[in-house]
């Protein structure tokens, strides 16, 4: 298979290049930097905006199968720059997808598309897009989703989108390191009761379930024009198995509890003021990072093993081990901001 890849050198993207160049496929990677890593196992990397039509359709041709992994994600940042990737972005990558006619587009998404603030539990795909949004991320990436699930079947391009929650694993740049660097500070608070369940997703699954639908699709694809929820079949109770792997880590796990009202008026404070000052940098709590802290937001993955045959390649026990590891591996980094990356589903930059 001849693979096009948006946000080739980020945490979701580099995961589904090793995938496609272990077995042989051709692969392009499509990003703003140059990734020696990725041109060392064979990907030809390509520099450039997402949102440049002529650049990506240029990148793209001879292309069969595209991903686009590429996005900016965080809780906080000029808004011009979320529509920008996010929304411009996607609508260049489909437009050179339906002018190329590629076979079929596996696009990125995220569960935050959907979330209204409220439970979500063992949620499936026809949980319908929130009505209002906390911040900038999860409102450019429900447009881009209907951009790119509005062109599906547009030139006999088949088009699905993916929404791995909270991704993690090896190699993640902000997510569990954010959450460390805070708790060796002893910065890390518990937020609302502490027994709300969430479904992460481990980055070797994440990026096989991209491989999984792109492997099925075509225009007559059960999973085509659809969105599909990709997490761990097993849900965590978060605060428990945050605490877990702290103390195999050797880290006091957080003992202090902050109520979700008090977390989501501090982060509604937070957000005024860092707006008046008009700080660039992440505030250290915001509304959308608070519930997500304190709500349930589960997910099922019986629509995606029925329509496009996923498969869960590391259950949550192994990657949970996997993960420690390598964090134990990690240099000690020093807590400098905000939680946002709890809010992402992989890292604040993908791309």
């Amino acid at each position: 298979m001849k693979a096009f890849i948006t946000g080739g050198g980020g945490f979701l993207g580099s995961a589904i290049a090793r995938i496609l160049v272990a077995r042989g496929d051709d692969v392009v990677s499509y990003s703003r930097n140059r990734h020696a890593e990725l041109e060392a196992i064979g990907v030809r990397c390509v520099q450039g905006d997402v949102a440049d039509f002529d650049a990506v359709l240029a990148a793209m041709r001879g292309a069969e199968i595209v991903f686009h992994t590429a996005a900016k994600a965080g809780v906080w940042g000029p808004r011009h720059e979320y529509e920008h990737v996010n929304v411009d972005g996607t609508r260049a990558v489909m437009r050179a997808a339906v002018d190329t006619r590629v076979r079929g587009v596996v696009h990125t998404s995220s569960p935050s598309v959907c979330f209204d603030g409220n439970d979500h539990v063992l949620a499936r795909n026809n949980l319908p897009h929130a009505s209002r949004f906390l911040c900038d991320y999860p409102r450019t990436k429900a447009e881009a989703e209907r951009v790119a699930l509005l062109t599906n079947r547009a030139n006999d391009v088949a088009v699905c989108a993916l929404r791995p929650h909270l991704v993690f694993g090896p190699g993640d740049p902000h997510l569990l390191p954010r959450i460390v660097a805070r708790a060796r500070a002893g910065k890390l608070a518990i937020v609302g009761e502490g027994t709300n369940q969430v479904s992460l997703t481990y980055i070797e699954n994440a990026a096989h379930a991209h491989v999984d639908a792109a492997d099925r699709l075509d225009p007559h694809a059960s999973h085509a024009g659809h969105a599909y929820f990709i997490a761990q079949e097993e849900p965590v109770v978060l605060w428990t198995w945050i605490a877990s792997l702290l103390e195999r880590l050797d880290i006091e796990p957080p003992h202090k509890r902050v109520s979700e009202r008090t977390a989501y008026r501090a982060g509604a404070l937070a957000e005024s003021v860092w707006r008046l000052i008009g700080r660039r940098t992440e505030p250290p709590m915001t509304r959308f990072v608070a519930l997500q802290l304190a709500r349930t937001h589960t997910y099922d993955m019986t629509p995606a093993k029925r329509d496009f045959g996923y498969v869960e390649r590391v259950n949550m026990a192994d990657a949970t081990a996997r993960t420690i590891k390598a964090l134990a591996l990690q240099p000690i980094v020093a807590f400098s901001g905000g939680l946002g990356g709890t809010g992402a589903p992989a890292s604040h930059e993908r791309e």
